[in-house]
């Protein structure tokens, strides 16, 4: 998959610091909704999560601030998968301003599939593993 939309969002007054821009809480929130997205889109739906031991945890997060988004800005996430192995999958996020285009944030994340119940890392369900190989495959050749 070459990167693909994750989240719509606009910033509210609310969600900015004493600076008057969108607080870095924010920026976490925005990249964890669509983060959910991104899962869903691979495969890994809520009711998955609900009713198998499958879970995921991040073990690694890296952000980086580009440009100062302010109340009523609205903005648009992008997602592209960047690795993906048994147990593991590396993703970015890019926060797009989108009124002018340009990259506001971005998010790279790791994440571990782990079995709930034996409180350790386990393998990806074999269709989730298929579906993340075959976007990061699409994603490469994009």
């Amino acid at each position: 998959m070459s990167a693909r939309t994750t989240y719509f969002g606009t910033v509210y007054p609310a969600e900015c610091d004493h600076m008057g821009h969108l607080n870095v809480a924010c920026y976490v929130q925005k990249f964890d909704a669509a983060t959910w997205n991104f899962f869903f889109n691979i495969g890994i739906t809520p009711s998955m999560l609900r009713d198998t031991s499958v879970g995921l945890a991040a073990v690694e997060q890296v952000l980086n601030y580009k440009k100062e988004l302010m109340p009523g800005d609205v903005l648009e996430i992008r997602t592209r998968i960047l690795d993906v192995s048994e147990k593991k999958v590396r993703f970015r996020h890019e926060m797009i301003h989108r009124e002018s285009g340009q990259v506001a944030a971005t998010c790279e994340l790791l994440g571990v599939c782990f079995d709930r119940a034996a409180h350790k890392s386990r393998a990806f369900p074999p269709e989730i593993l298929s579906k993340a190989r075959a976007d990061l495959e699409a994603a490469q050749g994009a």
